[in-house]
């Protein structure tokens, strides 16, 4: 469960780049080198560039993550080669490059080395470049600078507060054309700006909580056009942030944000915090929600907390009558996920009480996932059970099949089944397992069982196993 976690903590780390190629001003490179800036710099693009061959061999360096040498060559290309069309891009990828080095020392050089670039070159990478100097304050900040932590407080501010522009842009959108509106709309989301705003709050992870949850909380509230994904960021910050406030800043997401993604992660990530009033917050969706979805998120959620309290919520869901089906199936299935003699207990238990066969067979199929004997048993006891319902029995009978139990047990249980669904059914299960002895039987019923239903169906299932026995009693039933 914490894995999730820290895969999340770790892709907040890694830098977010724009998507802009280089453009054809400021030196920045030609239209055709228009490629995706990642985490290496573009392909070389103009040919007789005097600083070509450096750049090729400083994109090789950070291509093989040999920072030391990249920051050198990269240096190299903008001191030596100032009016390098190289140049420009050079800034960028030495600090990035001292960024990656890592060191308190290399990250003031690589955020000086970006202020040069901004100085010099402000139309080359301005939008990443501001990003990459953003996250080099976090990590500074969180050193104790003091100038980069006031430099990441205001610029998470201005990400948590809504601006007039936005709705006055909305309001005279709403006069255009829907296409002209769309269009626009999508510009707002795309600029440079919200990619800032998120590499801001990228950076918050460095800080302490008691600076970092008041920003997150104003940006939570917004609910101006396109500040979603800077609250999808802001949920899990706050998920990382254990204060006595995370769970209530959390639920009131889950229940208030208008944006289906932001309630969802809100749901999970209360799952992460797993603690009691979490598990409670997270019983309370599930309990009284009109979201289906959301109703399903706290099911999986609750599912992923190892507490009593948020099983005994998971039971009492299934146990409810007057819950949906699909969802009481759902909390029976993630029950049965949690491997132990107890949940098995219940399950059997629960069994007897449920009346709907969809709810019977997920309890069946539950049992079959957690490899116990005793489960084992109770399952193979409802397929031997002729005053069950005998698609329950059929269901009971495939899974015992395929729970791995004794070959043996099943062969012989074919002699003693008088009901022609449930030899049918048994046959189909020795047909699912690869040893001998079920074969051996699928041969023996397609040879000599009295019922010709049963050995035309035996013999379709041997023909599917490539056994060399199939072509002989081919010929035997031709011969005859």
């Amino acid at each position: 469960m914490r894995t999730t976690t820290f895969l999340f903590a770790l892709a907040a780390t890694i830098p977010m780049f724009m998507t802009a190629g280089p453009s054809t001003t400021d030196q920045q490179g030609p239209a055709v080198a228009q490629e995706e800036y990642g985490l290496l710099p573009p392909a070389p693009w103009v040919q007789g560039d005097p600083a070509d061959s450096l750049y090729r061999a400083a994109r090789s360096a950070l291509q093989r993550n040999d920072f030391v040498r990249a920051v050198s060559l990269f240096h190299q290309v903008r001191d030596r080669y100032p009016r390098s069309e190289y140049a420009p891009v050079a800034y960028y990828w030495e600090a990035f490059a001292l960024y990656r080095s890592g060191g308190d020392d290399k990250l003031k050089q690589g955020r000086d080395v970006l202020r040069l670039q901004r100085e010099r070159f402000p139309n080359a990478y301005s939008g990443d470049s501001q990003a990459l100097e953003t996250r080099i304050c976090g990590v500074l900040a969180n050193h104790g600078d003091a100038d980069c932590a006031r430099v990441i407080s205001e610029s998470a501010s201005s990400s948590a507060s809504a601006t007039s522009s936005s709705s006055s842009t909305t309001s005279s959108s709403s006069s255009s054309t829907a296409t002209s509106s769309s269009s626009r709309t999508s510009t707002r989301c795309e600029d440079e700006d919200d990619d800032m705003r998120v590499a801001a709050l990228n950076a918050l992870l460095q800080m302490d909580a008691d600076r970092a949850v008041p920003i997150l909380r104003r940006v939570l509230a917004r609910r101006d056009p396109c500040s979603e994904v800077l609250r999808r960021k802001a949920i899990f910050l706050i998920s990382q942030k254990q204060t006595s406030e995370t769970e209530d800043i959390l639920l009131a997401a889950a229940r208030t944000d208008p944006d289906d993604e932001v309630r969802q992660q809100a749901v999970f990530w209360l799952s992460q915090v797993g603690t009691e009033r979490a598990v409670a917050a997270l019983d309370s969706i599930l309990r009284t929600s009109n979201d289906r979805q959301m109703q399903e998120k706290a099911i999986f959620a609750l599912s992923q907390v190892d507490k009593g309290g948020a099983s005994a919520a998971l039971r009492a869901y299934a146990e409810r009558t007057d819950a949906p089906t699909e969802l009481r199936e759902q909390a029976i299935f993630w029950i049965g996920q949690s491997n132990n003699a107890d949940n098995g207990r219940y399950l059997q238990k629960l069994y007897g009480t449920l009346r709907e066969k969809e709810l019977k067979e997920k309890v069946i199929f539950s049992l079959s996932q957690m490899n116990n004997p005793e489960n084992a048993r109770f399952i193979m006891s409802i397929a031997l059970n002729e005053s069950e319902d005998i698609e329950m029995r059929k269901q009971a009978l495939f899974w015992a099949g395929q729970q791995g139990g004794s070959i043996t047990d099943l062969v012989d249980l074919y002699a003693k089944m008088t009901n022609p669904e449930m030899k049918e059914q048994l046959i189909f299960v020795y047909s699912q397992r690869r040893e001998k002895p079920a074969v051996d039987k699928l041969v023996d019923i397609a040879r000599s069982d009295p019922d010709r239903e049963m050995r035309k169906k035996a013999l379709f299932w041997l023909s599917q196993s490539n056994d060399p026995r199939v072509a002989e009693i081919l010929q035997q039933i031709i011969d005859q």
